[in-house]
């Protein structure tokens, strides 16, 4: 009987498709936390050079922006 139940055990497979389906999906999830904080870093860097070519582009080398002349 407990060699039955041992063997049986072992050629068991019911529950091996379900956990390398949760670590892939933990794997990806990993992945796009990763990928999501730099791209985030990199669009933000991105902004802020935008921002001040625009500013420095608008308000011009000679003006003070802001102050009245």
């Amino acid at each position: 009987m407990m060699k039955h139940l041992v063997k049986k055990l072992v050629t068991e497979e019911s529950g091996q498709d379900l956990i390398e389906y949760c670590l892939l999906a933990a794997l990806v999830g990993l992945g796009s936390v990763v990928t999501m904080s730099h791209l985030a870093s990199a669009i933000s860097n991105t902004f802020g050079v935008v921002g001040n070519a625009m500013s420095s582009s608008v308000c011009g080398v000679d003006v003070v922006c802001g102050s009245p002349h």
